[in-house]
């Protein structure tokens, strides 16, 4: 299965001149360490679906690169999965993950059965580590916080609730990076 890096948001919330995807988490971009655990996993290609708010992004990355308008997560797939370079299923995984590990995508990738795949953890996981729950929605009578990690199929919609830090820490605030300073 190929990977599609989406790291073509602006980050408002990180209030830092730097670029999203290259803000530094204990001195690595986050974008680096995101590409590092997909080498890591069983993933075929990797590719970044960049945007013009992210063009030192797109020069610093070392892989094959699809710009997208930057209009937000699903006007950037949908461009990306234009493009005709990818094809279904495809891994997708935000830029903002520094604790993914290549043991945990491919955790991801063994959920996946057919169709789409999109992975939770409980809302109050997130609180507990003192992250950031900006976006968060009730499923099956729990309250729960998408990670940043899907993988989009043609058909039916699964979800996968998991407890793992790794894909519960998305930075997307100054204190977002100093927790996951902590557990790196």
């Amino acid at each position: 299965m190929d990977a599609l890096v989406m790291c073509g948001g602006r980050g408002t919330r990180l209030d830092t001149e730097v670029e999203k995807p290259l803000f530094r988490v204990d001195d690595v971009p986050m974008v680096d360490r995101v590409v590092g655990a997909l080498e890591d996993s069983a993933v075929e290609r990797i590719i970044a679906a960049t945007s013009p708010k992210t063009p030192d992004t797109r020069a610093h990355l070392d892989v094959h690169c699809i710009e997208t308008p930057g209009e937000g997560y699903v006007a950037d797939l949908d461009a990306a999965l234009a493009d005709g370079r990818l094809s279904r299923p495809v891994l997708t995984v935000a830029a903002d993950l520094p604790l993914l590990d290549g043991e945990i995508v491919d955790r991801v990738l063994a959920e996946h059965s057919d169709g789409s795949l999109t992975v939770l953890v409980p809302a109050a996981l997130k609180r507990s580590l003192g992250v950031s729950d900006h976006t968060t929605f009730e499923s099956e009578a729990r309250e729960v916080a998408p990670t940043g990690v899907n993988v989009v199929g043609s058909v039916t919609d699964d979800d996968w609730l998991t407890r793992d830090r790794r894909v519960a820490v998305n930075v997307n605030t100054l204190a977002d990076a100093r927790v996951a300073e902590q557990w790196l």
